[in-house]
C-alpha cells in the first residue's frame, strides 16, 4: 500500500459518465482519494453519503474528494443518483489504480480467501505526494476524521 511521501499514481480512470480522467486533474490542490469495495452496499453507501454530506466543507478548503471502486461507470452513475451523492465517483474496472495504490488485496470471509478492495483513504498534498493514509477504514466517523486532517493542513 502506498505510504506517506509516495506520489499519487497517474492511472487512467472513468468517471460516472464514462469520461476518461486521471487524478492529475487535481494537481495543485490537496486531494482525498478513498477506495471502497462495491457501490450500493451498506458500508460503501454510508461512506459515500458521509463524504457527500461534508463535500461543501471539503470544497471550501479547496480539497476535492474522489471515491474509487471497480464498479462500471453506469453503476456508479446510478449509485450517485439513487443517494444524491456529490463526491466524484471513479471506475477502476481494470483494477490498475487499486493495484497502484495497493488496495487490491487478499481478503478472507468465513475461511474463504478472495481478492478485493481494502477500504482505505489517502490524503495527498498539492504536490501530489501522500500526506496521510487510513488503511482498513471503519466507516462510522471516518469522513469527519478525514475532514479534520484536511483542516490541520
Amino acid at each position: 500500500m502506498l505510504d506517506v511521501g509516495d506520489a499519487v499514481p497517474e492511472v487512467g480512470l472513468k468517471d460516472a459518465d464514462g469520461a476518461d480522467f486521471t487524478l492529475a486533474r487535481y494537481k495543485g490542490n490537496p486531494l482525498v482519494v478513498y477506495f471502497y469495495p462495491k457501490a450500493d452496499t451498506p458500508g460503501c453507501t454510508n461512506e459515500a453519503r458521509d463524504f457527500s454530506a461534508l463535500a461543501a466543507d471539503f470544497a471550501a478548503l479547496g480539497v476535492p474528494v474522489v471515491g474509487i471502486s471497480k464498479d462500471k461507470p453506469a453503476k456508479l452513475k446510478k449509485f450517485a443518483e439513487k443517494y444524491g451523492l456529490t463526491v466524484t465517483l471513479a471506475s477502476d474496472e481494470p483494477g490498475d489504480m487499486c493495484e497502484a495504490f495497493g488496495t487490491w488485496v487478499e481478503k478472507s470471509l468465513y475461511g474463504r480467501k478472495y481478492m478485493g478492495i481494502e477500504r482505505a483513504t489517502f490524503l495527498a498534498g498539492a504536490d501530489g505526494k501522500i500526506l496521510r493514509v487510513w488503511p482498513k477504514v471503519k466507516v462510522k466517523g471516518h469522513a469527519v476524521e478525514v475532514l479534520e486532517a484536511v483542516k490541520a493542513l
